[in-house]
């Protein structure tokens, strides 16, 4: 069968040019003092392949890069390397089986190393080594093989023809790690190697000075970095901590920091904060999805810990759909989008709304239905035999443990569903974590979202790129957290269906922008509608700020948000 290549939006074939500044801006390295970040969920491991959530993910890309990531229109680009492999240019495989990166010569550590294959390579084993957990495996779903075939050149090569073969070292998500640092932390010794995972070299504009988890990074400039003259800011401070309320009061109306992320607040509330002048918010929307996840094993604490939350034993409620069913029927994501986000939000019943081709047209959702939900429970066998207004069956209360961050707008959120849920005749015990733990991925903790000890979480993550492939393929049976994978995978609900992993084996086959599009959209539906695995409530945007003395901030969904902090400059 004939396919031709994907084209992932667009991709810039030859070296990336970085912005442009504006005149007066163009000088030394470091002429512009210190800059401030504040991310109010604090970075606790600057590993991100040790770590899913964003905070660390995205402390990470200002020290450790990709070989290619994605501009703010979702565009390819190459970053340590001279060009974007295609099969025009040579760099992909007539048969789709290969792509061969050929890194920008000159490149060093911010040792003062060089920079070559032989990273790339490590960076492979390392996460697919078969002994530890890597919390972003997908990328390299259906590598056979990773090649240095000499200090410039790295082949990769797949199982079986693949269209879209920028999942491993493209974004912000699947950076190169140094091969001398991090020797002897492959597998289950990972997480015990405590001064890589804290201090990465890196060949970004930035290198760590210090870094306190859950507090403050601090850096300085790479002297080392590819860029004359960049950074312009000759140290960074990376501060991890408070709520977004206070973020936003930092950039917006004191000036305290000049850039604050993840302005998750009402949005009279940022509004209010932009009249005192001294900022500006930005927003950007793409597939940012806050979404209630369903567990389908037990996660009771009277089994024994490494059985928890594992596939070995079946969640008591949830594992019967016509719960998980009626638990979304019974929410108003009209209502929540208006409280929550107002204009940066929309309704959805989709856990990829973006890009338009992978979005369903599942709609379903999006009307409340409490009679039609009580309805369900009944159908099920759960009624309130008591009087007490909570429904049981067979001795059991229906009863859940629904957790998620601490945050103004959730705990919005975990109130009024509670309060639909009680409705329907499920009592629901709320429970919020601080950020930084609850996304911190210490394998160590009880209260991270991928051993998710709860009945119910809530929570947004999104993708880099404009393909949801390796998105998706999180979902593969085999891609759960478990105590041999030291708790790392994305496939939180321990969910696993033969066809589901037939169909995205389909998609890794697929050429044909529009087919991907038809199965992409299918995998969506498997696991939101088909299954009420997950229940998507609201397509978020991005609002994040900045000072009005910081110039060349860019917004980008499709990568991390500091992906060109390199540009970044003093306005004076």
């Amino acid at each position: 069968m004939k396919m031709r290549t994907l084209l992932m939006g667009a991709i810039a074939t030859t070296a990336f040019a970085p912005f442009a500044l504006a005149d007066g801006h163009e000088g030394e390295r470091g002429r512009d003092g210190d800059v401030k970040i504040l991310y109010w969920q604090a970075p606790s491991i600057l590993n991100p392949f040790l770590s899913g959530g964003t905070k660390d993910v995205e402390s990470a890309s200002l020290i450790v890069e990709p070989l290619a990531r994605y501009t703010e229109t979702g565009a390819m680009v190459p970053f340590l390397v001279t060009e974007v492999p295609t099969v025009a240019n040579g760099g992909v495989s007539a048969d789709l089986t290969t792509i061969t990166w050929n890194i920008t010569p000159g490149l060093t550590w911010s040792d003062g190393t060089p920079f070559t294959s032989a990273d790339v390579k490590f960076t492979a084993d390392y996460c697919m080594h078969p002994e530890g957990g890597c919390a972003q495996g997908a990328k390299f779903d259906g590598v056979e093989s990773v090649e240095a075939i000499d200090d410039l050149t790295v082949k990769v090569t797949f199982s079986a023809p693949q269209p879209n073969p920028y999942g491993p070292f493209v974004g912000g998500e699947s950076p190169i790690i140094q091969a001398a640092q991090f020797a002897d932390c492959l597998g289950a010794k990972a997480p015990e190697c405590t001064e890589a995972n804290f201090n990465p070299i890196g060949t970004g504009p930035f290198k760590v000075v210090e870094f306190r988890p859950n507090d403050v990074i601090t850096m300085e400039a790479n002297e080392n970095y590819r860029i004359a003259g960049k950074p312009a800011f000759a140290t960074l401070t990376f501060k991890g901590g408070g709520d977004a309320a206070a973020a936003g009061r930092a950039v917006l109306e004191t000036g305290e920091f000049d850039y604050a992320w993840n302005l998750q607040l009402a949005p009279d509330v940022i509004a209010k904060m932009e009249e005192a002048g001294k900022g500006v918010a930005i927003a950007g929307f793409g597939p940012l999805v806050e979404r209630i996840e369903m567990n389908l094993t037990d996660p009771s604490p009277d089994l024994p810990e490494g059985e928890r939350a594992t596939v070995m034993h079946p969640h008591p409620i949830l594992s019967d759909f016509k719960v998980r069913k009626a638990l979304s029927m019974a929410i108003d994501r009209e209502l929540l989008t208006e409280v929550g986000y107002g204009k940066a939000g929309t309704p959805t019943c989709n856990l990829v709304p973006a890009p338009a081709l992978y979005n369903s047209d599942n709609t379903e959702c999006l009307t409340q239905d409490i009679e039609g939900a009580k309805a369900l429970l009944e159908e099920a066998g759960w009624t309130d035999t008591d009087g007490d207004g909570v429904r049981d069956k067979d001795g059991k209360k229906l009863a859940l443990l629904y957790q998620t961050s601490t945050n103004a707008v959730r705990q919005d959120f975990q109130a009024l569903i509670k309060d639909w849920w009680q409705q329907i005749g499920v009592e629901t015990e709320l429970r919020n974590l601080d950020g930084s733990v609850f996304f911190g991925g210490d394998p160590g903790s009880p209260d991270t979202f991928q051993k998710f000890y709860a009945d119910v979480e809530m929570y947004a993550n999104t993708f880099n790129g404009t393909d949801p492939q390796a998105y998706l393929s999180a979902y593969r049976c085999g891609n759960e957290p478990k105590p041999s994978s030291q708790w790392q995978g994305e496939n939180i609900n321990r969910f696993c269906d033969p066809a589901y992993d037939a169909l995205l084996d389909e998609l890794a086959a697929t050429g044909d922008l529009e087919k991907r599009g038809e199965i992409g959209r299918k995998l969506n539906d498997m696991i939101t509608k088909d299954t009420m695995t997950i229940v998507p409530l609201v397509n978020r945007a991005r609002v994040s700020a900045h000072s009005n003395s910081l110039g060349g901030v860019v917004l980008n969904v499709w990568d991390s948000e500091l992906w060109n902090v390199a540009d970044w400059y003093r306005i004076k």
